[in-house]
């Protein structure tokens, strides 16, 4: 008998791999959280599936979502990158993830690291919520509206606070797993 997941990776291989292994895990490598930033800003008003299937592509396109090296990426690299068929060739998309990482290094250079600035905003623990249907999950919350001010203020470009939020599940700053969903529980002991 299958395990009773979350729902949302239906039978897709790979999404369920994602569900079953990476989200909602705690994260706290900032070249991975660089990373989920990128892909949760890709995502804005496409499908997580149509994302995690270009993954690879956006890893190679990305110089392996190494902050320092994304920063340098001049015109060249970008009119590079809009016409890679490989990833999501969304002009504002792919300007922000060059614009943020010279943001990221920024907040690494004042904090030391981009973990201990973002895990602020949940006061450095998950937060453990206790979802029943998908329905209950939501767009945004109080701490994804303040992060989302507070990287604007820090001059990071498509940030919004349903991206910020999106961020906060993947990198398991909350545990957004269903209560009936088998990694709940595996999930809900990490930090």
């Amino acid at each position: 008998m299958a395990q009773k997941t979350c729902g949302w990776p239906g039978g897709d291989p790979l999404m369920i791999a994602y569900h079953d292994h990476e989200w909602g895990v705690p994260l706290h490598d900032d070249r991975c959280i660089y990373e989920f930033l990128v892909l949760e800003g890709m995502q804005a008003g496409l499908s997580w599936r149509t994302v995690l299937h270009k993954r690879e592509n956006f890893r190679k396109a990305f110089a392996g979502f190494d902050p320092e090296k994304v920063a340098r990426f001049n015109r060249r690299s970008i009119e590079r990158l809009l016409n890679d068929a490989g990833i999501i060739r969304n002009r504002q998309k792919v300007e922000a993830a060059v614009t943020n990482a010279r943001r990221f290094l920024a907040v690494q250079e004042e904090l030391g690291s981009f973990d201990a600035y973002i895990w602020r905003f949940v006061g450095g623990k998950p937060i453990r919520n206790h979802r029943r249907s998908l329905a209950d999950l939501p767009a945004t919350s109080p701490q994804s509206d303040a992060m989302s001010r507070d990287l604007k203020a820090r001059g990071f470009k498509f940030i919004g606070s349903t991206i910020c939020y999106a961020h906060m599940q993947a990198t398991g700053m909350v545990n957004d797993h269903l209560v009936t969903c088998f990694r709940h529980a595996e999930v809900a002991g990490l930090r």
